[in-house]
């Protein structure tokens, strides 16, 4: 997509995800929408089959290293928008917040977010919590106030949990082609 394209759309969010298949391997699946939640791209990976080799030599590692180090980055790279966030809600994948300057959270529902302790440092848009991942990962140290300001309008028309169910189809009806 080219500059004066990627200006005509407007603001983008993303959204990342990864899908485990256990007879293809682990997808991963990138979704940017607009302000309203149309599509204005979607990528997602061949599968990725992890050798019992990996899951020995990664052991609790190997999430984070597999769906933030490799999955994210590839699918964050071939997009022709960037967007203003990035919004996963798989939290290995918060890993990938290392690999790019973009803002990137963490998306549970409500009750979901505080069950896991994450309430704390996460803030409400509308049905769902917002939570940065903790710490500094680029320099900087704001990033929840960022995605607080930047998701409020997309809160206001989009439900932050329906575009990785929108991602979650696309890549099960992909696999059935």
């Amino acid at each position: 997509m080219d500059k004066s394209t990627a200006q005509a759309v407007g603001p983008t969010f993303g959204f990342l995800t990864v899908v485990d298949s256990p007879s293809h391997g682990v997808f991963g699946g990138y979704l940017l929408v607009d302000l309203s939640g149309r599509p204005v791209e979607f990528h997602c990976t061949a599968p990725v089959r992890i050798s019992r080799a990996q899951q020995i030599l990664y052991g609790a590692t190997l999430p984070g290293h597999l769906h933030g180090g490799q999955i994210g980055p590839a699918l964050l790279a071939e997009a022709g928008v960037e967007p203003r966030a990035v919004l996963t809600d798989v939290e290995s994948m918060l890993h990938v917040r290392s690999h790019t300057r973009l803002p990137v959270a963490l998306v549970r529902r409500l009750a979901g977010a505080e069950s896991a302790g994450g309430a704390d440092r996460g803030f409400a848009v509308g049905n769902a919590s917002v939570i940065p991942p903790p710490g500094p990962a680029s320099g900087d140290d704001a990033d929840g106030t960022v995605l607080r300001e930047r998701l409020a309008e997309l809160g206001a028309a989009v439900d932050l949990q329906e575009p990785f169910e929108r991602i979650r189809a696309a890549i099960e009806e992909a696999q059935r082609h």
